[in-house]
């Protein structure tokens, strides 16, 4: 057997092991036994057993905060994948004015969310904001108006979002081999043929793996809806994690946020295995030419 192909030493992967366990594993095992018990921060935490989850589970407030965050995750999803996959394609093209184009779209990747959520909390503002610039127009108050803040909240998220998952569907389009747009063109095939047939099929794995990050991106949405709104008006736009942090650092309850906490963590992992599954991302084979 060729040397090549032999795997490395597994204590190559120690120190990734090392930084899950400390940064990721052992928070979560910490925060589970929270979940467990009664404790305001300071003094020592009092074991409670499952009585959090009882009370999550009659928690009128926790159920509103929870079918919040799935109607806001399915709303980020549906307006992020199209957007994101059709810049992704155009400006995966070699012309000059699509990489100037590119890099200027790409700019919200440089900001940073606390930026962006008071650059918009700014333009939306109606005493001084766009709504004031244009009053002829009697522009409804979008953070303002139950009706419209989450939806608003969604469009936010998404323009900050969708350079970063356009920028995976660029270099997703760029490995395609060009071989077979040589061919479909030979074939006569389309503009629309070809994308509907070979880099649609091409990106499958792409848009898997783009839309277990926005799943799970919107699940731990929380600065910019506690910037932009802080889950007003009244209750509109509070998700679960804003509900999460205004029951642990504002009511001081940090077993029952915690509890929050872990159960956002199994939907979010439940979601994302269940779309591996179905997607059968699992049996990802190598896309590229001779592989």
């Amino acid at each position: 057997m060729s040397t090549v192909h032999q795997r490395p030493s597994l204590w190559y992967a120690v120190p990734a092991f090392g930084f899950f366990g400390l940064f990721a594993a052992l928070p979560m095992v910490l925060v589970l036994y929270l979940s467990l018990t009664s404790w305001q921060g300071l003094e020592t935490p009092a074991f409670l057993g499952l009585e959090n989850w009882s009370r999550l589970l009659t928690d009128p407030a926790a159920r509103e905060s929870l079918g919040l965050t799935v109607l806001f995750t399915a709303l980020a999803w549906a307006v992020q994948t199209p957007v994101a996959l059709l810049i992704g394609v155009w400006s995966a093209g070699r012309q000059r004015n699509r990489a100037v184009l590119g890099s200027v779209f790409f700019i919200p990747l440089l900001l940073s969310t606390a930026a962006i959520a008071l650059l918009w909390q700014s333009l939306l503002n109606p005493n001084f904001g766009l709504p004031q610039a244009v009053s002829a127009f009697s522009l409804p108050q979008f953070l303002g108006d139950p009706r419209l803040a989450l939806y608003t909240v969604v469009f936010v998220v998404s323009w900050q979002y969708i350079p970063f998952h356009a920028l995976l569907y660029q270099g997703a389009t760029r490995a395609i081999p060009t071989t077979m747009y040589d061919a479909a063109i030979i074939d006569g095939a389309s503009r629309f043929s070809r994308f509907r047939l070979i880099t649609l099929p091409q990106l499958r794995y792409t848009i898997v793996t783009s839309s277990i990050l926005m799943v799970v991106g919107s699940l731990t949405t929380f600065d910019t809806v506690l910037i932009l709104t802080g889950g007003g008006p009244g209750t509109a736009t509070r998700i679960a994690p804003l509900y999460m942090y205004d029951t642990g650092f504002v009511g001081f309850e940090m077993g029952y946020a915690s509890t929050i906490a872990v159960l956002l963590l199994v939907f979010g992992t439940t979601v994302s295995l269940i779309m591996m599954r179905v997607t059968r991302f699992r049996e990802m084979r190598s896309q590229q030419e001779g592989q």
